[in-house]
């Protein structure tokens, strides 16, 4: 069992099953969907209230969304820290500044490959609070709830990236 924390990858049934599982449990012990988008979402207004106190408190969306460190926050940590350990257990963690398939197609620029990163971050950020959630709230949680804009959501999600992919690196599986 313990060669499985070393494997470089994992059977996609066993992870999925895994999920299923956690998300049993987070439903379980706090009653709320699995979600990571609003943990940045928070972030942003715990830095707008360090600038602007006054502002942020006045906000809806913040006083909807309250900016503080919950479970969703500390679930992004263990997300990055989870992933370190994995990769390092693994023998695969490397630090790259520019992925090899970005360097193939765009040059190995870190300048604009980090450019490029933030761009696509902020659009994925807005995209997700648009949608009301993102690839693990809708995909994960809001599906196993059965409910239609989770599934339209997640449907539109891999669209989407497909698209995007297919311009980026070229539509050769057609």
């Amino acid at each position: 069992m313990i060669e499985w924390f070393t494997m470089a990858t994992w059977s996609p049934y066993i992870v999925g099953a895994g999920i299923g599982v956690l998300i049993w449990f987070t439903f379980l012990l706090s009653d709320r969907p699995l979600g990571c988008s609003t943990a940045y979402a928070k972030t942003a207004g715990m830095v707008e209230t360090g600038i602007s106190h006054e502002k942020a408190e006045s906000m809806p969306y913040y006083q909807k969304f309250t900016p503080t460190v919950d479970w969703q926050w500390i679930l992004v940590i263990g997300i990055i820290i989870g992933a370190f350990i994995s990769a390092y257990l693994s023998g695969t963690f490397s630090v790259l500044v520019v992925p090899p398939l970005f360097a193939e197609t765009f040059g190995g620029d870190a300048v604009f490959r980090g450019v490029i990163a933030l761009f696509g971050g902020i659009l994925m950020g807005i995209g997700a609070r648009w949608a009301g959630g993102c690839t693990s709230g809708h995909g994960i949680s809001g599906a196993l709830q059965l409910s239609l804009a989770s599934w339209v959501a997640a449907c539109c999600f891999f669209i989407g990236g497909i698209l995007v992919a297919g311009m980026i690196y070229g539509f050769s599986f057609i």
